[in-house]
């Protein structure tokens, strides 16, 4: 199922790529207890690499071919939250709005995301709070991921202040 399982500061990512079409698949938190796996491609490395990079300094921008996956309305907001800058959020009703549909939705396409880091649904938050994350709710491992993306951002972005 992974072409790679790196480690991550709250867990593990994992990594999958169609090698014959050439594009990243899926990423996928995962917790620590899983088994790293070594990238066994050429496309798994390079995800691999950046994800890595991203890690380690949150402004990292991505460049890597991702499958041509998703309805109309979820590609239009995921586009929407890639153009969100590292270290800041938008409440699902303002990305809503912004991409011309309802809050609820915003949030199952952001559940919906195959590519999370990449395509950064951790700044979508709820209006009076973080909310859930990767269609879990607000406690546990997932909630924990999108702690840690958000303060991992918001330091780097203090530091440049």
């Amino acid at each position: 199922m992974h072409n790679a399982v790196i480690e991550a500061p709250f867990g593990k990512v994992g990594i999958g790529v169609d090698d014959m079409a050439g594009v990243v698949r899926l990423i996928e938190y995962l917790p620590a207890e899983v088994a790293a796996v070594a990238p066994d491609s050429e496309l798994s490395e390079r995800a691999a690499r950046q994800i890595a990079r991203y890690l380690a300094s949150p402004t990292f921008s991505f460049d890597l071919p991702l499958a041509d996956v998703g309805t109309p309305f979820q590609r239009r907001v995921w586009q929407a939250i890639r153009d969100i800058p590292p270290g800041e959020v938008i409440s699902y009703g303002a990305l809503a709005r912004r991409v011309g549909g309802v809050p609820r939705a915003v949030g199952q396409a952001c559940g919906d995301n195959p590519f999370p880091i990449v395509i950064a649904c951790h700044r979508v938050v709820a209006a009076n709070g973080l909310g859930g994350f990767a269609h879990h709710g607000d406690d546990g491992f997932f909630v924990r991921v999108k702690r840690w993306l958000i303060a991992h951002e918001s330091a780097q972005q203090s530091l440049a202040l």
